[in-house]
């Protein structure tokens, strides 16, 4: 009973964390707009910047930076928690199952958000801060693997499947624990499903590139 509490209410704390729909309030905070009707029609960092300007895009990023830490770490609380019904050693073996939980419910929150009718963003860019809060040298790995297919594509959806991608075999290459490989890896497909018209308008070439008209696809 425990048990089941704990992966409940971990799973819960990441996806409500994960839904806080961050752009859209900005949209409505700064200018009195539904931000999905504008610019790529996302509610992340990305289309806020074009839509809104600087100021109200820096303060989106940041706020869901720490969205995507805080259910991490709350999960670790969680676990601590669970040494009053648990043995210390189920503890520590629960400790990153219910890290991986609160991850890949924050990564589903932001895309689904039940405050946006299950509708929000693609998850690369929440996916990147959950990353860092479950393994650093993954998350620098993905990072950089953006910036580099961007600097070279300048176009953003392919550069998050690549970050997705290198993000799975970094995970099986340093050899993290099973429950954060299986999260990344299951964060990296669930990229790569939420970009599925992207990666039609990819091979198709009619992918935008950033600041071509039409907007770049928000990650």
């Amino acid at each position: 009973m425990a048990l089941l509490a704990a992966f409940t209410s971990t799973f819960l704390v990441g996806y409500l964390f994960g839904s806080l729909p961050t752009g859209y309030l900005a949209g409505r905070l700064f200018r009195g707009i539904d931000i999905r009707e504008h610019g790529s029609l996302s509610t992340g960092a990305t289309n806020v910047l074009r839509v809104l300007g600087p100021w109200p895009g820096a303060l989106v990023l940041c706020i869901d930076f720490v969205k995507g830490f805080i259910p991490v770490w709350l999960a670790v609380s969680i676990a601590d928690a669970s040494l009053l019904y648990l043995s210390e050693t189920s503890m520590y073996a629960l400790g990153p199952w219910l890290m991986a939980t609160a991850g890949i419910a924050t990564i589903i929150g932001h895309s689904r958000s039940v405050w946006l009718n299950f509708t929000g963003g693609k998850s690369a860019a929440t996916g990147l801060r959950v990353l860092f809060a479950i393994s650093v040298p993954v998350g620098l790995v993905a990072s950089l693997a953006f910036i580099l297919s961007l600097a070279v594509s300048r176009i953003v959806s392919l550069s998050s499947l690549i970050a997705a991608a290198f993000s799975a075999v970094a995970a099986l290459v340093f050899g993290e624990a099973f429950p954060f490989q299986l999260l990344i890896v299951s964060g990296a497909a669930l990229v790569f499903a939420l970009h599925r018209q992207n990666i039609q308008r990819l091979f198709s070439g009619n992918e935008p590139m950033i600041g071509k008209s039409g907007g770049d696809p928000e990650p």
